[in-house]
């Protein structure tokens, strides 16, 4: 069931719901990163890094991978996790609060993701290798795309908030409503 009305009888606005959600996880795990890469590129083309770890530099990229590959598990789960709890503070709000819900849950995970590109420029600046930065950057991209809210998916999360809010379960947590901060 495709919910087509909120308590008020106002239509959902689904895009509305989406888009701040989108657009700061597109700036913490795309805009950002790339512009970064883009900054190391020019400096490695200016630039000579010498590799500071040595025989060490291979090890530690395996060790950034198992980190950003298990940091992108956890953000897929967490978000799970974080989108199951109530978010809906009074009937009258539903679209707002499920909007500032879904913003207030997804800014932790997308910081999460956002840190896998970091090892990236980390390692880069450790080793002077552009390549394995661009992979890790390219990772991160991949686990945002894993995350990211989906149309579908937020009209599953207003089904379900729509279901806990008629069997009286309600966000009671403080946050403000001219920015969704908890």
């Amino acid at each position: 069931m495709i919910l087509q009305k909120d308590f008020n009888g106002e239509p959902i606005e689904l895009h509305r719901i989406v888009a701040k959600p989108l657009y700061f996880g597109l700036l913490c795990n795309v805009i950002i990163p790339m512009g970064l890469l883009l900054a190391c590129y020019y400096y490695d083309k200016g630039h000579d890094l010498e590799n500071k770890l040595g025989e060490l530099a291979n090890p530690l990229f395996y060790v950034f991978l198992v980190l950003a590959a298990t940091e992108g598990a956890f953000a897929y789960w967490w978000r799970g996790k974080l989108l199951e709890k109530p978010m809906i503070r009074r009937k009258e709000t539903f679209q707002q609060d499920v909007m500032f819900g879904l913003l207030r849950a997804s800014r932790p995970v997308f910081i999460l993701i956002a840190a896998i590109s970091f090892y990236g420029f980390l390692y880069y600046f450790l080793t002077g290798r552009f390549t394995e930065a661009v992979f890790m950057v390219l990772f991160s991209f991949i686990v945002f795309q894993f995350v990211r809210p989906r149309f579908g998916a937020v009209n599953k999360l207003i089904e379900r908030q729509y279901k806990m809010a008629e069997e009286g379960e309600f966000y009671t947590g403080n946050f403000d409503q001219a920015d969704g901060s908890a």
